[in-house]
């Protein structure tokens, strides 16, 4: 089973089963008062997916079989806005 791990800032924070997983997974770790379309522009952040063949694979330091670098509208799709942690804060 095919297995994803994700970065950001070049750091390691999540893991998941598949793409669609993979992207919301960013919506963990997104700056709340910027956009996608920023996030994407400011190469600090780096959004970043490793596909590997499988967990196994992963932990037995395999290559990665793909690197994806989500677009803007990408990580948009897998986080409309008004879902994930900014739909859980309240108004003031």
């Amino acid at each position: 089973m095919t297995f994803f791990e994700l970065l950001w800032q070049g750091e390691g924070f999540s893991d998941a089963g598949d793409l669609a997983e993979a992207l919301a997974g960013f919506q963990e770790v997104k700056p709340k008062e910027l956009s996608w379309q920023e996030v994407c522009a400011d190469p600090s952040y780096t959004p970043t997916i490793r596909r590997y063949r499988s967990f196994e694979a992963f932990l037995d330091n395999e290559d990665e079989l793909e690197t994806i670098l989500p677009t803007a509208e990408m990580l948009e799709q897998a986080c409309p806005a008004g879902t994930g942690a900014e739909a859980e804060e309240p108004s003031p």
